[in-house]
């Protein structure tokens, strides 16, 4: 007990601990331990994730609400196998197992309440998955249609990939193809965005 207590206070970043990535409806109903197989691993992934994609959220459009984190390998797989939303743990798009050796990503689910409020008033999904694209270096990004919460994942060479549930559906971005948009047509649908701040790494 001790020792996870300890983990839970591992400081990924400027402002998220590791306890808040463990939360799990899934191993609390179910009784499933969502504890980190290689928890050295799990932290150096969770830091790069955090300082490089979700503390410029944080800074830019206040708090940032973690839907999903990390999963434990055993609890994904339960989760997959019983229809919970949960991807297989060898589908190259799995982003929550952070632990896996011959893997490096780690990712989340997330919302962000400032938009999400926008969004409940019919602001169009883009707007935000364009705006992501520009100044955040995400490796993938796919986005559902309850709070426009979107799974968010870091990797060391990202993809810049972008997938969504909410219409039009599908993959707006592949892997290495440019924008359908230019450039100035998807800073107008952000312009009234606050401006980003934090460092992030860059984008191209």
């Amino acid at each position: 007990m001790r020792g996870l207590e300890d983990l839970g206070r591992v400081r990924l970043s400027k402002h998220f601990f590791l306890r808040e990535f463990l939360h799990s409806e899934i191993g609390n109903l179910y009784g499933i331990p969502n504890i980190p197989e290689d928890p050295d691993l799990a932290i150096e992934r969770g830091e790069a994730f955090c300082q490089t994609i979700l503390d410029p959220l944080q800074e830019t459009f206040g708090r940032i609400f973690v839907r999903s984190g990390y999963r434990a390998p055993a609890l994904n797989a339960f989760g997959n196998e019983n229809g919970l939303n949960c991807a297989a743990n060898d589908w190259h798009l799995e982003c929550h197992i952070w632990d896996i050796p011959d893997r490096p990503i780690a990712g989340a689910s997330i919302a962000i309440p400032w938009f999400a409020d926008q969004y409940a008033q019919g602001r169009d999904w883009q707007d935000l998955a364009w705006w992501l694209y520009d100044h955040v270096p995400f490796a993938e990004v796919w986005f559902f249609p309850k709070l426009c919460a979107f799974n968010i994942s870091w990797r060391p060479k990202p993809q810049r990939r972008i997938d969504s549930y909410i219409a039009p559906k599908g993959c707006l971005l592949r892997p290495g193809a440019a924008p359908s948009e230019p450039e100035a047509q998807r800073r107008a649908r952000y312009a009234d965005f606050p401006g980003i701040s934090g460092a992030v790494l860059p984008l191209r």
